[in-house]
């Protein structure tokens, strides 16, 4: 559940990296609320019950693309490859598949490792990300004179 409320926290953040377990677990919990839903309605016949459905995909919407952006930048890919699941078929499963595979290692132009800075790393050639050090992806000022 924590996978779940860290994306909606992050709710349309989507610069950075996602690890696999973060966009899968999201995606399970999504799965999950949107099955009860659809059985509450099905089985009571409530309007009540649809509107929540609509609602809910409404609420999540942005967080789902957002996390699914970062999932891309963690392959080394734009968020924009969303697009292909435009392409009937064909789209989605290129999309789960890419959606499945192992993330770069070390940081990439999207930003460090989020396995190697999750468990207490620094990013492979990086600094450690304290107050006092430059960030990732620093670059010292031209020198003067």
């Amino acid at each position: 559940m924590n996978w779940y409320l860290a994306v909606l926290k992050n709710y349309v953040g989507f610069t950075g990296r996602a690890r696999r377990q973060e966009y899968w677990m999201f995606t399970l919990v999504n799965v999950i609320i949107y099955a009860v839903l659809y059985i509450l309605f099905v089985s009571t016949s409530s309007q009540i019950f649809f509107i929540l459905y609509s609602l809910y995909g409404l609420a999540v919407l942005l967080p789902s693309l957002a996390v699914f952006a970062r999932r891309m930048h963690d392959i080394g890919r734009s968020g924009w490859w969303i697009l292909l699941g435009l392409i009937p078929l064909v789209g989605a499963i290129i999309l789960i598949v890419f959606a499945a595979t192992e993330g770069q290692q070390g940081p990439n132009q999207y930003g460090p490792n989020p396995k190697q800075v999750g468990a207490g790393q620094y990013p492979t050639g990086g600094y450690p990300q304290e107050p006092g050090y430059p960030q990732q992806g620093y670059q010292a000022p031209p020198p003067q004179g």
